[in-house]
């Protein structure tokens, strides 16, 4: 079941979202904020839709947010039919664009096509000589298979879907635990992670501001 988390600030279209999608099969995750929707994002969900005009600051600022920590599909909404706007969308990192009003029909197919082509992705990940199959919970150096703990595979994901982007501890708690852990806890796992990388050191940190992947 697909899950997708739904970023719309009116009660009325979420609830009609909502069950639309419930209908078709999806798991939906609801937000009626940026802010929500944000701390949402811990759960994961494989694809959002995202409201242009939300309270409290306009869904491009929602849509970098969202790209400085995950790199899930985005579809944007909006009732702002105007190139400017698509165009501004799609280079701050969307994925699609939907004007209103649309069709359930429509909306689910671009889904289902932002689905498929995050599945290809996310076949295998690459950087250097370090290659991850998330399919089969695989991880190697060159030739060498890394012996990664779940949590440790999970960091080594998220610093893949971003490399050479500096990663914030916070960020990176949301991504692997869903929450903020104790600092102690991130850090034995990023130790152990180090360790099973080996030479050369391919994992840094930028003291007081997070961790990079980079040659």
């Amino acid at each position: 079941m697909p899950k997708v988390l739904l970023i719309e600030d009116d009660p009325g279209v979420r609830e009609a979202l909502r069950m639309g999608l419930e209908l078709e099969g999806y798991e939906v995750l609801e937000a009626a904020t940026g802010a929500e929707g944000l701390r949402k994002l811990g759960q994961e969900p494989e694809v959002v839709v995202l409201d242009v005009l939300l309270p409290g600051g306009d869904g491009f600022g929602v849509l970098r947010e969202i790209r400085q920590q995950s790199t899930v599909p985005v579809l944007m909404l909006t009732a702002l039919d105007e190139v400017e706007y698509r165009v501004r969308g799609l280079r701050g990192g969307a994925d699609d664009y939907l004007v209103k009003p649309y069709a359930l029909s429509e909306l689910v197919a671009r889904l289902e096509a932002l689905l498929r082509r995050a599945s290809r992705k996310q076949e295998m990940l690459c950087y250097a000589d370090v290659t991850l199959f998330p399919s089969r919970m695989e991880a190697r150096r060159g030739e060498r298979l890394l012996e990664l703990s779940p949590k440790a595979f999970l960091l080594l994901k998220t610093f893949l879907e971003h490399p050479e982007r500096l990663l914030p501890k916070e960020s990176l708690m949301q991504r692997v635990w869903g929450e903020e852990v104790e600092p102690n806890t991130l850090e034995v796992h990023l130790s152990a992670l180090r360790r099973a990388l080996g030479e050369p050191p391919l994992l840094h940190t930028l003291r007081g501001h997070g961790y990079i992947l980079r040659k």
